[in-house]
């Protein structure tokens, strides 16, 4: 044998070594569960799999755990906390915990991330962070694997392969629904696809002299120089013509970032000049601050909840605010780079709103004053220069999967049985493009795309409408990206609810997994027993509620109206004439005896009164009858714009046998002053 062959056969088998040195790096892992996007959803979805029994990796494509829930949006939007369940309510249970509350619906980023983080350590769970999806390989309809590259060294460090039986997309953007060729939408639908009267473009008219409700007043000039078109429009404007009413198109409704500012002095970095920093984007809002005079104040121009440890979340509101309208279009189906550009234009057009705002000497004094008194909080987001490290994707790709919500679904008209969760939000869309209209013998610049259309209750969301079409793949579920029109993706859409389906999908994988069949052929009604009888997974008592509307576990006498607000389910009973003889009488049906923490529903509209009230409760338990007297309005303990909405009053902890009619009653005649009956729910905290 030469040297020459020798040389050969030796350069072969490197060849050989180091391929199989690349492909034992592409496999690294194989596990039962693969559930991408480490938002709420995503954790809840691995966590569930895991106490499921099941081996699990969830892939963050960031460093930061959580998403929004993390990510600055501290004043929860609910809708009707009634449609919030299982782990996603124990989150905010765990989060009032930290406060000294009962619940917890606002809260500070940190406070969030140390919870969410709680799940993560409590299942041992493997998280792969800074990883993110580049393709999706299938077998028939089933993927066999995912891989994955470094988000910061993409070119260097080696893909790695996932190999998994199930697998959940839990990322706001679908990435790995679209790779694994699953039907999906951007943007809107026109009214006509689905029957629905709110979707697609929607312009209506409001009146002329406020901006509060995300618009311009009429009058504002669109142009660089006021009246010459030929000037070109100003910054944020498009020349975009508007659609017919309730027209399809591929725009989907404005990001922004949820701002967590402070004005603890001790706290605070101060707002300093951002990079990229450019006046010009603002003339709009000097335009609108001179087009609405007496409209001076912060909340014309923000949402300005205020959070626990001085802190905020800043949201969008008025004509022009947070909102960096037009400026997403691309992001839903744009590669990793021309994500990371969009994203850093919206933080530097939101930091530059904040710095424009107290230093631009158009700025009315009465704002620059409000909005000079805060600063960065130091500590929040350390390791992100003090911003939050998520932007407000409110909508991107839309899975069309075996089942679509639709708005029919929303308010009632369609009520699907194979619920997985509830929702209870308005149908909501913030604005999807600025556009110049012509009215009045003017141009002027106008926002379109707002829809908040409410007043229905809480409604059931579909198994299938996380499920993708059974002919595209077969062992993949889509709690976030799910399957919804645009116009009920605006209801549905919310953290908590995201936080539910993401249970649902990993409880469901796993019995996929059990049963050896693809998610389609899971049985609905044992999952759903089984998220009924073991909401936290762990085996604990599941708590008891009794609504006033719950007719065979109440009863009542007297002078009761039904009414409707910010109250638990349907409504509540609510009496101002009460006598001797006149009660509400909640009945739980106890199961398992022990103790349990007995916790009454205050709904915001019974208690933000100023006359004296007194509600009297009586409580029937095994150890005998207890009365519990209090005002409801001294006792309200939550923060910000959900401080005014409802909460649970402690009643005490009482002994309960199984099977022995417990009963707790509003006594009328030992209330005084505007009474009510709401809800009543019963947490095991010793039982057997």
């Amino acid at each position: 044998m030469n040297i020459s062959l020798i040389s050969k056969i030796f350069l072969c088998w490197m060849a050989v070594a180091v391929l199989g040195a690349c492909r034992s790096a592409e496999t690294a892992k194989e596990v039962d569960v693969c559930v991408y996007g480490g938002t709420a959803a995503g954790v809840m979805a691995a966590y569930s799999a895991k106490m499921m029994g099941k081996s699990v990796v969830l892939v963050e494509p960031t460093r930061h755990l959580g998403g929004m829930t993390t990510g600055g949006l501290g004043a929860t939007d609910i809708g009707n906390k009634f449609a919030i369940s299982g782990l996603s309510r124990d989150f905010y249970r765990r989060v009032g915990k930290h406060y000294g509350m009962f619940e917890g619906w606002t809260f500070e980023p940190s406070v969030a991330s140390r919870v969410l983080q709680q799940y993560v350590d409590e299942s041992q769970l493997d998280v792969m962070y800074q990883y993110r999806i580049v393709s999706a390989k299938k077998r028939g309809t089933a993927i066999e694997t995912v891989t994955l590259k470094n988000a910061q060294s993409p070119e260097t460090e080696p893909a790695i392969r996932i190999k998994a039986k199930q697998f959940i997309d839990c990322s706001y953007e679908g990435d790995l629904m679209a790779r694994a060729g699953v039907s999906y939408t951007v943007g809107r639908e026109a009214n006509s696809v689905y029957g629905e009267s709110w979707n697609g473009v929607y312009l209506p008219e409001y009146r002329a002299e406020s901006s509060g409700t995300h618009q311009f007043p009429d009058g504002v000039d669109p142009y660089r120089v006021p009246g010459d078109p030929g000037s070109g429009l100003l910054w944020g404007v498009t020349d975009a013509a508007l659609a017919p009413h309730g027209s399809g198109d591929q725009i989907v409704q404005t990001y922004n970032v949820r701002i967590c500012l402070t004005d603890d002095p001790n706290n605070m970095i101060p707002i300093t000049e951002p990079e990229n920093y450019d006046p010009q984007r603002y003339e709009l809002l000097v335009r609108l601050f001179e087009a609405q005079p007496k409209d001076w104040t912060v909340n014309q121009y923000f949402i300005w909840s205020i959070m626990p440890g001085n802190k905020t979340d800043i949201n969008n509101r008025g004509g022009f605010s947070t909102d960096m309208i037009g400026a997403n279009q691309a992001y839903p189906e744009a590669d990793y780079d021309e994500r990371k550009r969009i994203v850093k234009e919206h933080e530097d057009y939101t930091k530059g709103l904040l710095y424009f705002y107290i230093t631009d000497p158009r700025v009315p004094g009465i704002l620059k004053d409000f909005v000079a008194r805060w600063g960065y909080p130091k500590d929040e987001y350390p390791d992100n220069n003090h911003w939050s490290p998520q932007l407000y994707i409110r909508e991107s790709r839309r899975m069309i999967g075996d089942y679509v919500m639709t708005e029919a679904n929303c308010v009632g008209k369609e009520v699907v049985t194979d619920t997985i969760g509830m929702a209870a939000y308005t149908m909501d869309s913030h604005n999807c493009q600025r556009i110049v209209i012509h009215k009045d013998g003017k141009d002027m610049v106008k926002n379109e795309g707002n829809v908040e259309i409410g007043g229905f209750g809480p409604y059931p969301i579909s198994y299938r409408a996380i499920l993708p079409k059974a002919s595209e793949c077969t062992n993949l579920l889509v709690p976030v990206c799910l399957s919804a029109s645009h116009i009920a993706f605006g209801s549905i859409r919310m953290e908590p609810v995201f936080m539910v389906l993401g249970q649902s999908a990993g409880v469901a994988a796993a019995m996929a997994i059990n049963n050896n069949t693809g998610v389609h052929d899971v049985d609905v009604t044992k999952l759903k027993e089984l998220l009924r009888t073991n909401p936290l997974l762990d085996g604990s008592t599941p708590e008891i509620l009794v609504d006033d509307s719950d007719v065979s576990q109440t009863e009542s006498s007297g002078n009761w109206e039904v009414r409707t607000g910010n109250h638990y389910k349907i409504g509540y009973m609510y009496c101002s004439n009460t006598q001797k003889g006149t009660y509400v009488s909640f009945k739980p049906d106890v199961k398992v005896s022990g103790k349990y923490r007995v916790y009454f529903h205050c709904p915001h509209e019974a208690i933000r009164g100023e006359k004296p009230v007194r509600i009297a409760v009586d409580i029937r338990s095994a150890s005998g009858m207890d009365e519990v007297a209090f005002d409801p309005r001294e006792n309200q303990m939550e923060y910000g714009s959900s401080g005014s909405f409802s909460y649970w009053m402690d009643l005490g902890v009482y002994e309960f046998d199984a099977g022995q009619e417990g009963v707790i009653m509003v006594d009328g005649g030992k209330s005084r002053g505007e009474v009510f009956a709401d809800a009543v729910v019963l947490v095991a905290t010793n039982c057997s």
